[in-house]
């Protein structure tokens, strides 16, 4: 049975979805005011794994990634770049979406954009007010009273009285608590038109946190599967989130052993420059557009599924040549094979029992990769019809992963963006031809000199039975 370490409870838990065969998945996804970096990379590629293992193991999913196009940030720059907001998001939305087509990811099943959903986030708003949680403050904001809230900090783990030691910032706009965040900013004289919206608290627009509360749940219902999105989010978006929802439904008189809004909390860990967090604010970031200029998706894809969803990892084109190096290492085992046949798995393989119990433990694609190299492995020392199923069985297995769906020769081939460009298939198959007639004149270090002149360009010669002769590049 899969397992998923549950934020909420910090503990691993058997999955079981409200619908038997049924998931509901809801990830917060970008805000679109640049182009997208390489920790949103990694949010998106984690979670389009989980996609895939969920309907690998038979269940149907319905994926919500929803789009925030109004925001601070947002207006910020639109007026900085002296550009309708509109024009400035959707231009970022495109980009967004080029990004992850490049990255051959899942498209989610709904996008919600924010802008969409006003009149979902007023009535949540509203409902948050009659139960008393809310209320409009003197500067005209809608606040949520977060001490009123008796469930507050059962994401994060952090009471109200640590929260509040922390706390730095003055009463502003109307709150009367620190801890207060805001639902509804009323709008500013000096704000575009396009950014404020009609509400019974007068013009103004949502807070970032009401967007994804009323997002998921019109989408998917006050009760779903599970929510994703990237640690940094735990506190205190998703705190926040809970606290609206939940608060919505059930008031002030909510117990902890009602209705969650989310049964399951997934959070991917950061990805950080050196050891330290990757943030616009260092500027440490790397846009994705930028790495693949340099990378192959494909890479970039296993360097970030090589380390389990949860652990930090730490960025670097080292990491990402080690990551290249063990695609190589697969594609080779994939390139010895006479043919890889399109199967079905069998369930009683030892090599798919190991895969699937890694991944039904909580999504443990190191060890789910570790699998893979160790079939590999297998496949190079066996022959005939047992090298054949072997590397089916890998072709399939990666699969799920969505790895090694290239031809094997077309990506050893290719090589490294950074190297592929030094040679030519063309000069390399002349180099190759030069070396055989070498070889049959008995000049043979003149033909090792061109096996060395061509794996100092980073190209490697394997001889084959019959006087064939394979290359790829390193």
């Amino acid at each position: 049975m899969l397992q998923i370490y549950n934020t909420l409870t910090r503990s691993k838990q058997p999955f079981k979805p409200i619908e038997s065969g049924k998931v509901k998945l809801y990830v917060c996804g970008m805000t679109v005011y640049d182009f997208c970096h390489i920790g949103h990379a990694r949010v998106l590629i984690v979670f389009d794994m989980v996609v895939r293992w969920l309907r690998a193991s038979g269940y149907e999913v319905i994926y919500v990634r929803n789009i925030t196009d109004i925001d601070d940030k947002i207006i910020q720059r639109a007026v900085e770049n002296g550009e309708p907001i509109t024009a400035l998001t959707q231009r970022f939305i495109t980009a967004m979406h080029e990004d992850c087509a490049t990255l051959n990811l899942l498209d989610p099943d709904q996008e919600p954009r924010a802008t969409h959903f006003i009149e979902q986030m007023q009535g949540m708003i509203g409902r948050l007010i009659e139960n008393e949680l809310a209320y409009q403050g003197e500067g005209g904001d809608v606040n949520f009273a977060v001490r009123l809230f008796p469930q507050y900090g059962r994401l994060s783990g952090k009471s109200l009285d640590e929260l509040h030691a922390g706390e730095r910032v003055a009463i502003t706009g109307g709150k009367r608590d620190p801890l207060d965040f805001v639902l509804w900013k009323s709008a500013k004289a000096d704000e575009p038109a396009e950014s404020r919206w009609q509400s019974p608290w007068g013009e103004g627009r949502p807070g970032w946190h009401i967007e994804c509360s009323a997002m998921s749940c019109d989408l998917l219902g006050d009760h779903f599967d599970i929510h994703g999105g990237g640690a940094d989010l735990q506190f205190p978006h998703h705190e926040n989130e809970i606290a609206q929802s939940e608060g919505a439904l059930y008031g002030q008189d909510h117990q902890p052993d009602d209705q969650p809004m989310v049964n399951y909390w997934m959070h991917n860990g950061h990805i950080r420059v050196n050891e330290e967090k990757m943030s616009k604010s260092l500027g440490n970031f790397f846009l994705i557009r930028d790495v693949l200029k340099r990378f192959d998706p494909e890479v970039l894809r296993f360097f970030i599924l090589k380390a389990h969803y949860r652990s930090p990892i730490n960025y670097s084109d080292a990491q990402l040549e080690e990551a290249r190096s063990g695609l190589v290492r697969l594609y080779t085992a994939l390139a010895h094979a006479p043919e890889i046949k399109v199967q079905a798995l069998e369930k009683s393989s030892p090599w798919v029992q190991r895969f699937d119990a890694a991944m039904n433990d909580d999504f443990n694609t190191p060890e789910a990769i570790a699998a893979l190299f160790d079939l590999a492995t297998e496949i190079n020392r066996s022959e005939g019809d047992t090298k054949i199923a072997l590397a089916s069985t890998l072709h399939t297995l990666a699969g799920v992963l969505n790895f090694l769906q290239m031809d094997p020769t077309a990506f050893l081939q290719a090589g490294s963006k950074q190297t592929s460009d030094s040679l030519s298939a063309e000069m390399i198959e002349a180099r190759i031809a030069d070396r055989l007639a070498a070889k049959k004149a008995k000049d043979f270090s003149g033909a090792d000199l061109i096996r060395q002149e061509l794996l100092t360009q980073g190209v490697v010669l394997e001889d084959k039975p019959g006087g064939l002769t394979e290359w790829r590049r390193n």
